[in-house]
């Protein structure tokens, strides 16, 4: 029998070889830019449950993706140390179907999936010979410090790779201006968002581990389908024809007071001008955007060509290109729809084809029509006034496109709403800062604030959670005198 110390240097040997194989199967992967972590953790979000995805979105915030990643390795871990407690026999069987199920994933999520199938069975070699035998304590720990030593490998091939895609991105070129930067009287307010989101500080919001690499030299957008011409287009045909806008961006997930939402002024195409080069035939109906992995989010044809819909082409954002993970080099973006439904990142083509085509959300449960962004205010500020320690300054953005703000109202303890001020309207489609000062007695105290859009439509205050029609609810905050 066994001793218990034996037992467990067994455990940590297991532990060690998964290291290892996973190691080894990603720096494998690497060479070609390709990660095997990431194609499993791509594969689980494709696969998982919308209840667990949408628990892991509300758990994890802005760091799904290091979640996701942080749980494909332990789950790898734990599985490895599950199979060392197998019998010779069983854990051969149970190695090779990991293998296979792994390199399945592999030739599923990869953009380039040779390298990844590549390392998904290296790695499982690595678990079939090192399980083999048990190991002591040094070489358990010279085994995992080699499976450090190959991840580190493997980033430092990404990192290459990364400094070489941001060198070709950077020779694009400015896309669009900023030259005259944008006011709206309300610049003096400490911690009020700004008017216009920096790049850098725009939220991420896709089901990309991480975003592919694209060479604006050799990439080209295709126009396909029902169309009397098709089209191919680059980059920079597609600058010549692009125009600036100003307009919010907001994700489906954004629950009232989070800061999944930014505004930008974007630089791109008229999706009614492209679909006037192309000709849609009779029987087109949707436009479908593609991603460069087959990723798709569909719009109705009539009201993009017809402009009800104002929607856009887009190649960058605040003067620049567009960063690699918020698409470049070409998004679809439509004012006023969820990030979810407005179109897809890392475009390669937009086809023109009948209502027969479902897209990836709508496999997944969500609504096939789109869903619209409702009417919603965040407060930024509730902080004692500058002008009088009696007062409190509560401030913030509210945001209604494609309408428009023409009301923020706040309230404090549930009693009455009041207006506050306005700072001057960017655009319709962009969000609108606000600010107000109040004079409350001594103690805590709750303000919630809400949006009216130019249409009439009230911003809704019951709390409801975004699948599946999206979010709703009044960002409410503390504010203690």
């Amino acid at each position: 029998m066994r001793s218990k110390g034996d037992r467990r240097h067994g455990g940590l040997g297991a532990a060690a070889v998964g290291i290892g194989a996973l190691g080894v199967g990603e720096v494998i992967a690497a060479t070609q830019g390709d990660s095997l972590i990431d194609a499993i953790g791509r594969a689980l979000t494709d696969t998982a449950p919308v209840p667990v995805v949408e628990a892991t979105v509300a758990l994890s915030g802005r760091h799904d993706k290091a979640v996701i990643r942080a749980g494909v390795g332990a789950g790898a871990l734990a599985a490895t140390v599950a199979l060392g407690a197998l019998p010779d026999r069983a854990r051969i069987a149970a190695i090779a179907a990991l293998g296979a199920g792994a390199a399945a994933l592999g030739l599923r999520q990869a953009t380039r999936s040779a390298a990844t199938v590549a390392g998904a069975g290296a790695a499982a070699g690595v678990l079939g010979v090192g399980l083999r035998k048990p190991r002591g304590l040094i070489g358990s720990l010279a085994t995992a410090g080699a499976g450090a030593g190959l991840f580190v490998a493997a980033r430092t091939l990404h990192r290459d790779l990364d400094r070489r895609r941001d060198e070709a991105i950077q020779q694009v070129g400015p896309m669009g201006s900023l030259a005259v930067v944008p006011q709206d009287g309300l610049e003096d307010e400490p911690g009020l968002s700004s008017l216009i989101t920096r790049n850098r500080s725009f939220y991420v919001a896709d089901v990309n581990p991480s975003p592919p690499r694209i060479d604006p030299t050799r990439w080209r957008l295709s126009v396909t389908g029902m169309v009397a011409h098709p089209l191919r287009l680059s980059l920079a045909e597609l600058a010549t024809d692009a125009v600036e806008f100003d307009a919010v961006m907001v994700c489906v997930h954004n629950r009232p007071g989070e800061g999944r939402a930014g505004n930008g002024r974007w630089f791109g195409v008229p999706l009614a001008k492209l679909l006037e080069y192309a000709v849609p035939e009779s029987g087109a109906t949707r436009l479908v955007t593609r991603a460069v992995d087959g990723y798709t989010i569909s719009l109705p044809i009539e009201p993009l060509r017809t402009g009800a819909w104002p929607g856009y082409l887009v190649v960058g954002v605040n003067g620049e290109p567009l960063a690699p993970e918020h698409g470049f080099p070409a998004r679809v973006f439509v004012p006023g729809l969820y990030g979810q439904y407005t179109g897809a990142k890392w475009l390669a083509e937009l086809q023109l084809t009948d209502d027969t085509h479902v897209d990836y959300w709508v496999r997944r449960g969500w609504p096939s029509e789109p869903i619209w962004v409702t009417p919603q205010a965040r407060i930024d500020v509730a902080a004692p006034g500058r002008a009088s320690a009696d007062t409190t300054t509560v401030a913030g953005v509210a945001w209604a496109p494609p309408h428009g703000v023409a009301g923020v109202e706040i309230r404090v303890d549930e009693g009455q709403w009041r207006a506050v001020d306005l700072g001057t309207e960017l655009a319709p489609a962009a969000w609108r800062r606000w600010r107000t000062t109040l004079e409350l007695p001594a103690g805590a105290h709750t303000v919630q604030a809400r949006a009216t859009s130019h249409s009439g439509e009230v911003q809704d205050g019951e709390d409801r959670a975004a699948f599946p029609a999206g979010p709703s609810g009044f960002h409410t905050v503390t504010v203690r005198v």
